[in-house]
């Protein structure tokens, strides 16, 4: 059987992409290849400077690309209304591809700049509003996809949104992260009902080395910590591996809408993407529309508008 790789890239002439995240790791990876395919290559990143050097990055390695540089901090919802609103000028009115890649993990506990817990506002809330403020733009000359990252994670993840009360910095990245599966399955789920020409998918990309995880907490203690972090050193693949799930979701022909990929290996922690399993809670419909309807009011927008 095939294994897919970088080669199987299609041309990507004439399409727009936003990345989130851009500036390194997976994003970077990710942010490259679409450009060097063909895609005008939106980088959303927080720090302008970081941006700046990511932008020139792909530029010297895809001569000829369009690559563009947006600022976002997906961690004030003031700064997603004007990414969005500045990306739709940079596509022309025209998004065909949403990369939600950005993401923060195992942080001690801090709040947004909205009063959110940082994992929950940045992960989830950031992206569900930068979406839905992107909706005008997506898939209006063709079809569209919004592929959103998740992780292994998600397993540990369970939606309180009081779990702040008794905060554990692991359990809130994992429900972002599952909340970014559940919002992944209502999207497309929406998204269909209203006839749209959009499918969202989800990707995680296994063990992979990026600053995400350098940033993380050292795991230390006889525990299961300390053995998943014995283990990570063993299991870890590179950035350019972990984004290849993300790209095999972004432009797989015909992949159903709401699928999630991820590596094939290894307890899906490394190797080729392929179908990825995700939990029980992942899969729940009610779940997923009360986490809209929530993040809706949360965000300050209309939860009909699809």
């Amino acid at each position: 059987m095939h294994s897919w790789t970088l080669d199987d890239m299609p041309d990507l002439s004439g399409s727009t992409a936003v990345v989130t995240g851009a500036n390194s790791g997976i994003g970077a990876v990710t942010a490259l290849v679409l450009a060097r395919s063909g895609a005008r290559t939106v980088l959303a990143c927080r720090d302008p400077e970081r941006g700046r050097r990511a932008v020139d990055a792909v530029r010297r390695a895809a001569p000829g690309s369009d690559a563009r540089l947006v600022r976002l901090d997906l961690a004030d919802l003031s700064s997603v209304a004007e990414a969005a609103e500045a990306i739709a000028k940079e596509v022309d009115g025209r998004l065909d591809l949403l990369v939600n890649n950005a993401g923060v993990m195992a942080l001690p506990h801090l709040r947004t700049a909205d009063g959110f817990e940082m994992q929950f506002g940045t992960n989830h809330l950031g992206h569900f509003a930068l979406t839905h403020r992107l909706l005008p733009v997506l898939g209006v000359l063709g079809p569209a996809r919004v592929v959103t990252l998740s992780s292994l994670g998600h397993r540990i993840g369970r939606i309180d949104l009081d779990a702040e009360r008794a905060y554990s910095k692991w359990r809130a990245y994992g429900q972002s992260k599952l909340a970014n599966l559940l919002f992944t399955n209502e999207l497309d789920r929406r998204a269909r009902a209203a006839g749209r020409n959009l499918v969202a998918l989800a990707a995680h990309p296994g063990l992979a080395a990026t600053e995400l995880g350098q940033a993380g907490p050292r795991l230390a203690g006889r525990n299961w910590a300390a053995r998943l972090e014995r283990a990570s050193r063993l299991y870890t693949q590179p950035a350019s591996a972990g984004a290849l799930p993300v790209l095999y979701a972004a432009t797989l022909p015909d992949a159903p809408g709401g699928s999630y990929y991820g590596p094939a290996r290894l307890g899906e922690t490394r190797g080729a993407p392929a179908p990825a399993r995700s939990s029980r809670r992942a899969r729940d419909p009610l779940m997923a529309r009360a986490l809209w309807d929530e993040s809706a009011r949360l965000t300050g927008l209309d939860a009909d508008a699809v």
